[in-house]
């Protein structure tokens, strides 16, 4: 038995010795050599060891099976276990997997922040993983603030789920009311509360009136405070005011500020305000010069009329245009609240009553769309919100036998429901309210038709003029506005959706830029001494600014510099030294005024004059980047909290640093010259060496783009650099500028540069010594212009290439090479049934729409489609890629017209082709003779 057992080695079983070659391979079937050189023999023995170790594994367990493959797997390289991870994948797909596991952090909250509070709850329901999400504080904390609930303690670090639990509770203590429990408890219009008696009654309705009395008296006091005037008699109403002096000036209000923020207010509602050009002007457009109700003529003391335009209006950029000198108008935003557009309504005011007032929104014949989530109806009249909205609204409007009231512009007076609204109405504000009666037919000309009587509005008035709508707006353009709106609506939704923002932003900026070039570069408001003899000096200057001159700012500067002169002199005489302080103060002031030329024909003098004054200021510019921006950074970073990288700062602010030290010096050697300045003085060699240092320019170009973006990204990614912006940009010391355009002053200042250096070449003569070098400087800063110009273009064609890639769907990658967009068109992708029929009698059938984009290189074809916008008259176009033609194997004819095609043409590529046709002829010319162009250069170009 142990004979046998050691004849047969290692116990392998009979299967493993079967065969003719035993003996011969018995030597190296159970060694551990391997023979390298014998290539045959090695994928021999190969094989045959491999076969042994797949029936050994056949013949272990599953724990010795997975301890096989995890000592295999650690000893494979990472290639190898990348071949086996892809055939596990092939072998065992994922079909489902859990988003919050793969998915980043964020990713995964910004996901569950479009869950409502239900459904968040149930998400933390599903695992440990999910619950710890879903009761994330940022998740929470948004939806609790919103509705005034804030956590009455700060949570602790490791504090978890705290403004979840908040929200339970405040939710599970909410005191909510159905509208019949609230009509029980809070009584409606027409019933009281029960268990109220009527001296509860009583003293609720004295406590109104109290309320409403104090409102008054502040309006009026505010009122006396904008009307009063900051020097002089201090007269309210021709009345002498007790217990203020005659004489001298306050810090509470000047009319010319007064003035610039009332217009900037009403700039940003979009109200149709007159100009002033004068300060008596400024004054009287405080007082308001009604319209005369119900045709009785009214003086200037009678109250205005108040109408109130919703921008859910269409065209209400016409309404607002017609309306006249005596309205007030106040175009308010649907999606505000009841008390912003009654806090609006009070600012327009100012204190003052209407003499009635007009609503001009969205409605029909039972409801009014007052705002986005408050209609105004005979349900929703009764809700606390609503009645108070209305009390304190007509609180602002005269009585009833002063001739007040209210005019609302949708036909209320023709169905049952606006009729009891317009009752119920009446009856809360004590006002004659009336309503058209929709006689007239089409969009809103029922505001034409004939008005109720405004007492029970179920019939018409007989004093009242047909369309009280007249008094509020111009015959001409509300008759216009109500025939056309709809189709008006059209042409401006696109407009008003692409322009509105950009507009509203580039007003904010444009006053803001006026106000810093006048308290910086005209008034020089922070190198004035900022001391109580401040407010005395410029109310004294505006004062004789009244009596003056037709260059205001002008005269106020150099007002201001005769008084510091006087005050410096007058400080002076004791030290007898008052001619060296009266030559140092005007220095002083002249470093900052801009100098007068001396002569008139002396135009050299004063372009030079210019040319160092502007230069002054884009100094002070560059260095308010390095004072507001940089300097701020680095510290931040010095003292271990940093707010932005240290290669950001390198990136946004290195170049400006050499740009001021090469202008520092520009300005230093210019200002030397203007100090011995005569007729045969030069300035051409100053500007012949900055030319020559133009480099710092070419690298801050070069960088420009990507401080930019560093910008943008910072500003993206933290915070603590947003709020920092916020509070250094378009402030006094940033003269009114954003980063942004801070850094573009170098680009700015190339042009200013060219302007002023051709103005000098102009009034110089060829004889002149400073000729020559003016010109060389010239041409320089002509081929760095145009340097500039280049890399603009070269940003707007990577921009527009951005916008079509975006606009195309489906269409390969266009930024490759040197491609550029040169023209787009629409036309109409035609067929013909039949090819074989000539042309002049073969038809042709609308196939689809298509859009041709023409590249220096290319092609594109996409197929156009037009949807529509449900329930109005808007639509927009979709663009889906079709195919892409080189133009170097392109071809286009024209296709003569017939009765049966026009403006039609052929494009022609190398395996197909396709008709299309324009819907005017002078389109199909101008695109082909384009096309043809770009053939050709594209077939001369070199390859």
């Amino acid at each position: 038995m142990e004979t046998s057992l050691k004849s047969s080695p290692h116990s392998v079983k009979r299967w493993q010795l079967s065969g003719t070659d035993y003996k011969a391979r018995s030597e190296t079937c159970f060694s551990t050599w391997t023979p390298l050189n014998n290539r045959t023999g090695n994928l021999q023995l190969y094989e045959e060891r491999v076969n042994l170790v797949f029936h050994w594994f056949d013949l272990w367990s599953d724990k010795q099976r997975k301890g096989f493959l995890h000592s295999l797997l650690t000893r494979c390289t990472s290639s190898q276990l990348k071949f086996c991870r892809d055939v596990l994948t092939e072998t065992v797909p994922v079909t489902k997997a859990d988003f919050t596991a793969l998915l980043p952090r964020f990713l995964s909250l910004y996901v569950m922040s479009f869950l409502t509070p239900l459904d968040l709850c149930n998400a933390a329901q599903v695992s440990w993983h999910w619950r710890v999400l879903a009761e994330q504080d940022c998740l929470w904390a948004g939806r609790c603030i919103r509705r005034g609930w804030f956590l009455p303690y700060a949570p602790a670090e490791k504090e978890f789920g705290a403004w979840k639990n908040h929200y339970v509770s405040c939710v599970s203590t909410l005191a909510w009311l159905s509208p019949r429990e609230a009509a029980e408890r809070y009584g409606t219009l027409n019933r009281p509360a029960a268990g109220t008696s009527e001296e509860e009654e009583e003293r609720r309705k004295e406590r109104r009136i109290r309320q409403m009395i104090r409102d008054k008296l502040q309006e009026e006091k505010r009122l006396s405070m904008r009307a009063r005037k900051a020097w002089g008699s201090y007269t309210t109403g021709g009345r002498r005011q007790t217990g203020r002096p005659s004489t001298g000036a306050t810090g509470s209000s000047w009319p010319s500020v007064s003035w610039s923020s009332s217009l900037c207010l009403s700039l940003d509602k979009g109200q149709s305000m007159r100009s002033a050009t004068s300060g008596e002007e400024v004054q009287a457009s405080s007082s308001f010069r009604p319209a005369a109700p119900h045709g009785a003529d009214t003086g200037p003391g009678r109250p205005a009329l108040l109408l109130l335009i919703s921008n859910r209006l269409p065209a209400y950029e016409l309404v607002l245009s017609g309306v006249k000198a005596e309205v007030v108008a106040v175009l308010y935003d649907h999606r505000w609240s009841l008390s912003a557009l009654l806090a609006q309504v009070k600012g327009a005011l100012s204190g003052q009553s209407a003499q009635r007032l007009g609503l001009l929104a969205p409605g029909g014949a039972e409801e009014i769309h007052l705002l986005h989530r408050s209609s105004l109806s005979e349900r929703t009249l009764l809700t606390p919100d609503q009645r108070e909205f209305w009390e304190k609204l007509c609180g602002c409007v005269v009585a009833t036998e002063e001739g007040g009231g209210i005019d609302i512009f949708c036909p209320l007076a023709t169905s049952e429901s606006g009729v009891a609204l317009i009752q119920n109405l009446s009856t809360l504000t004590g006002l004659e309210v009336r309503a058209p009666m929709g006689f007239a037919a089409g969009g809103f000309q029922n505001i034409l038709s004939e008005w109720s009587d405004g007492t029970v509005g179920t019939g018409p008035s007989s004093q009242a003029p047909a369309a009280p709508a007249l008094q509020y707006v111009c015959a001409s353009v509300l008759l216009g506005w109500c025939r056309q709106a709809q189709w008006m609506e059209e042409a401006l939704q696109n407009m008003r959706a692409c322009l509105e923002p950009q507009l509203q932003r580039v007003s904010l900026q444009a006053r803001g830029r006026a106000l810093g070039l006048f308290l910086c570069e005209r008034i020089c408001l922070e190198e004035l001494p900022v001391s109580r003899e401040l407010s005395e000096a410029l109310t004294e200057g505006i004062t004789a600014l009244q009596h003056d001159e037709t260059r205001p700012l002008e005269f106020l500067v150099v007002f201001l510099t005769k008084w510091i002169e006087e005050k410096e002199g007058k400080g002076s005489k004791l030290e007898e030294t008052s001619g060296s302080k009266g030559d140092d103060s005007s220095q002083s002031v002249s470093s900052w005024i801009p100098e007068l030329p001396q002569m008139v024909l002396d135009w050299r003098g004063a372009i030079a004059r210019s040319l160092h004054h502007s230069e002054c200021l884009y100094l002070s510019r560059l260095e308010a980047v390095l004072k507001l921006y940089q300097e701020p950074l680095r510290a931040a970073m010095n003292s271990n909290r940093a707010i932005i990288s240290y290669a950001d700062i390198q990136v946004i602010f290195s170049p400006v640093n050499q740009i001021l030290e090469l202008n520092r010096v520009f300005q230093l050697d210019l200002q030397a010259r203007l100090q011995h300045w005569g007729a045969e003085q030069c300035v051409g060699d100053v500007l012949v060496k900055l030319c020559s240092s133009l480099k710092v320019y070419t690298n801050y170009l070069n960088n420009y783009t990507t401080a930019l973006r560093a910008i943008d990204k910072c500003r993206e990614t933290k915070p603590p650099f947003r709020a920092f912006l916020k509070t250094a940009d378009r402030t006094l010391a940033a003269h009114m500028l954003s980063l942004q355009e801070l850094l573009l002053c170098p680009v700015w200042r190339i042009q200013e540069y060219v302007t002023l250096l051709q103005a000098l070449c102009l009034h110089t003569l060829p004889a002149h010594p400073d000729h020559t070098h003016l010109s060389s400087a010239l041409d320089t800063l002509l081929r760095y212009r145009e340097f500039i110009d280049k890399l603009k273009r070269n940003s707007d064609r990577d921009t527009l290439m951005a916008e079509t890639q975006q606009m195309i769907q489906g269409c390969p990658r266009l930024s490759e090479g040197n491609r550029q967009l040169i023209f787009t068109q629409d036309a109409a992708l035609l067929r013909s049934p039949d090819d074989q029929i000539p042309d002049s009698l073969r038809a042709y059938e609308h196939v689809s729409d298509v859009g041709l984009f023409l590249f220096n290189d290319a092609l594109v074809l996409t197929r156009r489609n037009v949807l529509h916008t449900p329930f109005t008259l808007a639509h927009r176009s979709t663009h889906a890629f079709l195919a892409s033609v080189a133009l170097s194997s392109l071809a286009a004819r024209e296709i003569t017209h017939t009765r049966y095609v026009r403006h039609a043409f052929v494009l022609e590529g190398p395996s197909r082709s396709w008709v299309c046709a324009t819907e005017k002829g002078a389109e199909r010319d101008h695109f082909l003779s384009v096309l043809r162009a770009a053939v050709d250069a594209a077939l001369t170009a070199p390859q």
